[in-house]
């Protein structure tokens, strides 16, 4: 058994974000008088939180995954989760573009290229094509 301290120590995580996830129902370390000591199940609970942090989830999801008692209810967390992460990476990719371009007009709002990203922009949420690009304009 761990103490806090120990446990924070080799995550590299301050106390006060163990005892959140305690209070947010992620974890349940056991109780000594009216310290908390880790087990090695609550380690692994704790590299699970991490891994599912830094996959982007949201800790309402993750303690949804961790209580999950079947494949089906972890699996709807995770492709709610996937829909968004796609949306992200659509974003970050018509950033990229935007980045990317190397117009060599003057003046950016007459680039054939970028008038072709605003386009895409400027068309309803719902009649974007999938995650919001449609085809692009070179200049």
């Amino acid at each position: 058994m761990k103490s806090i301290g120990e446990v924070a120590a080799r995550f590299g995580l301050p106390t006060h974000v163990l005892r959140y996830w305690e209070a947010e129902g992620l974890l349940k370390p056991a109780r000594a008088g009216d310290r908390r000591r880790y087990s090695d199940a609550d380690l692994h609970r704790v590299a699970a939180i991490l891994i599912s942090k830094e996959a982007g989830f949201e800790l309402a999801d993750i303690r949804t995954m961790l209580a999950a008692r079947s494949a089906t209810s972890r699996r709807e967390v995770t492709e709610r989760h996937r829909e968004r992460l796609l949306e992200r990476i659509a974003r970050a990719q018509a950033a990229l573009d935007l980045l990317d371009g190397d117009c060599p007009h003057d003046d950016i709002m007459t680039c054939p290229r970028f008038q072709g990203l605003l386009d895409d922009r400027m068309e309803p949420a719902g009649g974007r094509e999938s995650g919001g690009r449609g085809p692009r304009r070179r200049a």
